[in-house]
């Protein structure tokens, strides 16, 4: 996998994390998480799209999709949910589960966090528990969809990375997430916010590497000799005047075979992609400089201001300076 082009997308989408919740369950128990884009607002201000994750800092229970097959976590267990779902956690399939209501959410969202909060015989309440059978941290990653976010698309509905010899470095960092979820200690929001994005990067690198052979989707391609030297290629200098020549030598295929290659991994032409990886650029100057969109055309490779405006409307929906606008309010 070339890392470095995961990097370069992890930032340009504005990754960003907040630990909200310490739960203590006591069985049995059964929480429903509403689907985070009804509580964006709540819990990460700002973000286009919200993924809710879990790690398990001490027992186990179950996790699932809204509606669908459940799958067994035990202690140093990271659960995510990329694409936005519902989902429940219990200590056992099949349970009754408390929903944690979108307008409780936005009642405590000005309240210390992480906020303890206890699970128990259906019965959801404030409050520790020394007594839990299982502590979970719950949180949020935050981040960019819009223009384009090739990584999100590419990851499941859920994200299962259980504990591992090889990851032990995990199990001590969510053990030291739990003991700074317990106090308001200097700087524990950042601590927490920075050990969410490492358990997030993780959890892509090791699903990545999961992969079977053959899978589609943009991690795949990152993983492949071919694809990725060309994605790696793109990524270091989006603004080149590429052409399907050029790239092929640089990921060591002729043009005809790194296009059918490309768009049977990555699922669009490479050239495609790289019109949709300028305009990701292009937003992120739009929305963090005063760069007039002449210059912020020039800085991802197009010579003509209106040719840039047109491509930018033409996938995001608005032109340019009207975006920004929008963006600023």
């Amino acid at each position: 996998m070339t890392s470095d082009t995961l990097s370069d997308v992890l930032r340009s989408v504005r990754l960003r994390s907040a630990v909200f919740y310490r739960v203590c369950c006591r069985e049995p128990w059964a929480a429903e998480s509403p689907a985070p884009a009804e509580i964006a607002d709540a819990v990460m201000p700002g973000s286009e799209h919200v993924i809710e994750y879990h790690l398990v800092a001490r027992g186990d229970g179950w996790a699932a999709v809204s509606g669908e097959k459940p799958v067994r976590l035990a202690a140093g267990d990271v659960v995510m949910f990329p694409q936005g779902d519902a989902h429940v956690l219990s200590s056992a399939p099949g349970l009754k589960a408390v929903r944690r209501e979108p307008e409780w959410m936005r009642a405590t969202r000005d309240e210390p966090k992480p906020m303890p909060m206890s699970v128990h015989n259906g019965v959801a309440r404030p409050g520790d528990d020394a007594q839990a059978d299982a502590v979970l941290l719950c949180g949020f990653i935050g981040c960019d969809r819009r223009p384009f976010n090739p990584l999100v698309a590419s990851l499941p509905r859920l994200l299962h990375i259980p504990a591992s010899p090889d990851r032990a470095w995990v199990g001590t960092v969510i053990g030291q997430a739990a003991t700074e979820s317990e106090g308001a200690r200097a700087g524990s929001d950042a601590l927490l916010a920075r050990i969410g994005e490492m358990v997030f990067v993780d959890a892509v690198r090791r699903h990545a590497e999961s992969l079977p052979d053959p899978a589609g989707g943009w991690l795949a391609g990152l993983r492949d000799r071919h694809v990725g030297l060309a994605l790696a290629a793109l990524h270091a200098n989006p603004a080149r005047a590429w052409t399907a020549d050029d790239l092929g030598r640089e990921a060591g295929l002729s043009r005809s075979a790194l296009h059918e290659r490309f768009a049977q991994l990555v699922g669009q032409a490479p050239m495609q992609y790289l019109a949709q990886w300028r305009m990701q650029l292009a937003a992120n100057l739009l929305r963090t400089t005063t760069a007039t969109v002449a210059t912020v055309a020039l800085e991802v490779g197009y010579d003509s201001e209106a040719a840039f405006a047109r491509a930018f409307k033409r996938q995001v929906g608005q032109p340019p300076a009207a975006w920004r606008r929008a963006q600023s309010r």
